[in-house]
């Protein structure tokens, strides 16, 4: 998820969606998908998303109940998969894992001593991308007719790509690494309720007075997903750090400690890998039949869950006229 200390140096500005209507938004799919599938496992029955042979496709309700919002706001969606795994996330990845099993311990006690409270709670933690997650969320998608990418490896760091590159306008995700992969302009919060957050990189550059490798390398210092920071070291005394010493292994060598992965860490933001082998196409066609016989009849969701956002997005799409859009 990045190391949200970024938050202190990022110019984020609320933005109303009326500012949005008519652009292209390349949005993290991992991250957009698992904030809708925990808030749908928390907050709905687990049977109306379980499958008579205990199969959990709660990611399919949250598909239905979040895509409308960005069609009812003249907003075409392009979802960025992630690829593989880069080794330096191995720890992050076996924590999180980690974190995972203590919540589904967690849960078995809560679930055994009755609590439906508590229980509810930790069921939200213990949710996953499954192979079912991730093959169920294309195959929805592509009925949708919703434009999806798969990325060489980190999501973030192909829709950054695609909007440096001018093919999209916005990149969409949580993280505050979109940053440091270099996207220009990020929405954040497109899973609330309420408008959007618009993080300004080169607003953010001009404010800190700093260079985007200079960005990264006081990232670096404070910690990111793919290495440990220096002790102590948060946003403000990065920032004063890298001004002062001038570069990551100037301020390294200062403080006599050891960064192993500093220069990897550094290469995987500024030259990550992403690539060209992608069409961005914003014409917006979606088959709501078939998507609810999908939905309803082969993944045995009851139908009356999904209507109301399968109504509304069809709606959206002949209000706005996005099934012509180009």
């Amino acid at each position: 998820m990045g190391n949200s200390a970024l938050r202190e140096l990022a110019v984020i500005e609320s933005v109303g969606f009326d500012a949005l209507d008519g652009t292209v938004v390349a949005v993290d799919a991992h991250n957009w998908l698992y904030r809708y599938l925990t808030t749908t496992v928390r907050w709905t029955d687990a049977e109306t998303y379980t499958t008579a042979d205990g199969t959990e496709v709660a990611n399919l309700l949250g598909i239905i109940r979040g895509l409308p919002k960005f069609f009812e706001h003249d907003l075409v969606p392009v979802f960025v998969f992630d690829g593989a795994v880069t080794d330096l996330k191995a720890e992050e990845v076996a924590a999180r894992r980690a974190a995972k099993q203590s919540a589904a311990e967690a849960l078995a006690e809560a679930r055994e001593a009755g609590d439906a409270i508590e229980a509810a709670k930790y069921e939200a933690r213990t949710q996953r991308l499954t192979d079912v997650i991730q093959q169920t969320t294309r195959e929805l998608f592509a009925l949708l007719d919703v434009p999806m990418i798969e990325a060489p490896a980190e999501g973030e760091a192909q829709a950054a790509h695609m909007a440096k590159a001018g093919h999209v306008d916005y990149v969409g995700t949580e993280d505050y690494d979109a940053l440091l992969f270099g996207a220009p302009l990020t929405l954040r919060q497109l899973t609330s309720s309420g408008d959007p957050e618009l993080m300004d990189l080169p607003a953010t550059l001009d404010s800190l007075e700093l260079t985007q490798t200079e960005l990264v390398e006081v990232a670096i210092l404070i910690g990111t997903d793919f290495n440990p920071g220096l002790s102590g070291y948060g946003p403000k005394t990065a920032l004063k750090a890298i001004r002062e010493h001038g570069t990551l292994e100037a301020v390294i060598r200062n403080e006599g400690e050891d960064m192993p992965l500093a220069g990897r860490v550094r290469e995987l933001f500024l030259d990550p890998d992403v690539t060209d082998d992608y069409e961005v196409d914003t014409t917006v066609s979606p088959d709501i039949d078939d998507a609810r016989i999908f939905v309803c009849d082969e993944w045995q969701i009851p139908e009356e869950a999904v209507e109301s956002g399968l109504s509304r997005l069809s709606d959206a799409v002949v209000q706005t006229g996005l099934n012509r859009w180009t």
